[in-house]
């Protein structure tokens, strides 16, 4: 029986000569570079497709990219802006730290003999905006009552010998201690004037207004809980502790939080309007932000949905749904 040799061994012993016979076979690959061979399939298939497909395919897709684009603007209409929300005065005034001057109410209605409503209380988050916030965490009391006793100081002490003293002198050095402290008045004015700060020193003035005006310390008086439920409570079950009295301003709740980050986004978003368009740090920041406040109001709307705490924060911040609801993309 013929032994078993593979075929090109075959063949080479019937071609060859016998000092080839002698030498290793050697299979040699080839490689080519040409272009036509690296290109993918899609090319190739793209190259021999019809015309007239391929321009249906760009108009569709061009029709689906619009359509897109359609979709995002009417969410957008629906339900808002999920960084800015709508603009209110409160959140208007976080620019420079400063409440808006409350425009005067009607005289035919005032005239009218009513009853004194919540917003002239003393815990009314009017009375709350009208505190006067100033730079380097100085009150209005403190620096009028420094400015008095520099007054008192620097005022000309009277001579006790009236008979001799020219009296035109002491006028003139009076005028001269008036004109003096007046002077004084406006610089420490200036100072002490959020205008003149930074923005760091007007966020910190807006989380103190956001403490004060959404903090439950002062909205427990005049907002009321949401009311509990219905279902009654086993009497077996112990009896529910009392809350520990609150310690200082409220500064944890969820409303406090929200106006705070409310606060923070709207610095950011201006800055990146503005002068910080490709400041990818920020923008992280702001994403970060804007994902924050979502589960506090998430979970503000699952405890205290149709209380009138949520009502107030969201009027007062002019949040939309976009804000809370589905997914937010910046």
């Amino acid at each position: 029986m013929r032994s078993r040799i593979p075929t090109c061994l075959y063949l080479h012993m019937q071609t060859g000569t016998a000092s080839q016979l002698c030498q290793p076979l050697k299979l040699q690959r080839t490689f080519t570079a040409s272009s036509q061979q690296c290109k993918p399939t899609s090319e190739k298939r793209r190259k021999h497709r019809d015309p007239y497909a391929l321009a249906q395919a760009q108009a569709l897709k061009a029709a689906n990219l619009a359509r897109q684009d359609v979709l995002k603007k009417e969410r957008a209409a629906s339900l808002g802006n999920p960084v800015r929300g709508v603009l209110t005065p409160f959140v208007e005034s976080f620019d420079h730290a400063v409440p808006q001057v409350a425009k005067p109410a009607d005289t035919s209605a005032a005239q009218a003999p009513t009853a004194k409503p919540l917003s002239e209380t003393s815990t009314s988050p009017a009375n709350a905006e009208a505190k006067v916030h100033l730079n380097y965490l100085v009150s209005s009391t403190e620096l009028s009552d420094a400015l008095e006793h520099s007054r008192f100081l620097t005022e000309p002490i009277p001579s006790p010998a009236q008979d001799v003293v020219d009296g035109e002198v002491e006028t003139q050095q009076a005028d001269r201690q008036r004109q003096q402290h007046a002077k004084a008045e406006t610089a420490l004015a200036r100072i002490v004037s959020l205008a003149n700060g930074n923005s760091q020193d007007r966020t910190r003035v807006n989380i103190q207004r956001c403490i004060d005006t959404f903090g439950r310390h002062s909205t427990d008086e005049y907002l009321k809980p949401r009311p509990a439920s219905n279902v009654p409570r086993d009497p077996a079950l112990p009896p529910t502790p009392e809350k520990t009295p609150r310690a200082g301003p409220d500064t944890g709740s969820p409303e406090v939080q929200i106006g705070v980050l409310t606060a923070k986004i709207r610095v950011l978003a201006n800055h990146l309007d503005t002068t910080g368009k490709m400041d990818k740090v920020n923008k992280r920041n702001l994403r970060l932000l804007v994902h924050k406040r979502q589960k506090l109001l998430t979970y503000l709307r699952r405890k205290d949905r149709g209380g009138e705490r949520w009502q107030n924060l969201v009027n007062t911040l002019g949040l939309t749904e976009g804000t809370w609801k589905g997914e937010i993309s910046l």
